[in-house]
């Protein structure tokens, strides 16, 4: 028996991997976040299997589901939304199991700001412009960021930053990031990103929180800031030049 934690992906059904969709269909378990997994990926469950929301549930509670299919000797499909290796809380799940001698694998999935990318059209690596995305978070109804985390530390580099659960607090957000960005930095915010409902809300540091609030968004949302966002001349990247052709 394995418990197998899969990228369920940003959201569209259809952007979960081969292998994700394989292992839910022959996992007689299955456990979800009912908010944010989509529906669409229950219907790949074998027939009978049990299927259980755990947005209500506790870590206890979903660790002693874990622990009733490893007794059974039947394999678990856990689905989290985007990709396992943020923002998940899978590596607390995974303490647990290591406690009890549960095996367990993962599953990669697309990232909610892969997708955010995806929608705007935009590379978050620009040559000449941005060559480092930060991935990151603010505190705010959340566990404490640790030491040296906090946004005007990290945004000091002024490469892209893609910030997760925090748009209900954009004018905060907004208030931090200003000394080193400054007020004409594009920003744009993606909502239910690759969703039949995204909403997509481009402008800058000067003006996004006003939009923001306008728009009604509040929750499933990135930030992405950085000038990579609006970029037009940089050089071409070394990886297709002549000098590098060459090389080879």
């Amino acid at each position: 028996m394995t418990v197998h934690f899969i990228g369920a992906g940003p959201g569209a059904a259809d952007l979960i991997t081969v292998r994700g969709q394989r292992l839910i269909a022959a996992s007689p378990v299955c456990l979800y976040a009912g908010s944010l997994v989509p529906p669409e990926l229950l219907e790949f469950g074998p027939p009978g299997s049990r299927q259980v929301d755990t947005w209500p549930l506790t870590l206890d509670e979903i660790i002693a589901e874990m622990a009733n299919a490893h007794a059974a000797g039947h394999d678990v499909a856990r689905l989290h939304s985007g990709d396992p290796s943020v923002f998940s809380a899978v590596a607390e799940q995974m303490r647990r199991l290591d406690e009890k001698g549960i095996p367990y694998d993962v599953t990669p999935g697309v990232p909610s700001f892969a997708a955010a990318a995806a929608s705007l059209a935009r590379e978050f690596t620009v040559p000449g412009v941005a060559q480092t995305v930060i991935l990151t978070r603010t505190a705010e109804r959340a566990t404490a960021m640790p030491p040296g985390e906090d946004l005007k530390t990290l945004s000091a580099s002024g490469a892209t930053m893609v910030l997760h659960l925090a748009v209900q607090r954009i004018e905060a957000v907004v208030e931090e990031l200003l000394p080193a960005y400054g007020p004409s930095c594009p920003v744009a915010v993606v909502a239910r990103a690759s969703r039949p409902d995204e909403v997509i809300v481009r402008g800058t540091l000067d003006d996004i929180a006003a939009q923001i609030t306008e728009a009604g968004i509040r929750r499933t949302a990135v930030i992405v800031v950085g000038p990579a966002l609006t970029a037009a001349q940089f050089p071409d990247s070394h990886l297709y030049s002549a000098a590098r052709c060459r090389d080879t």
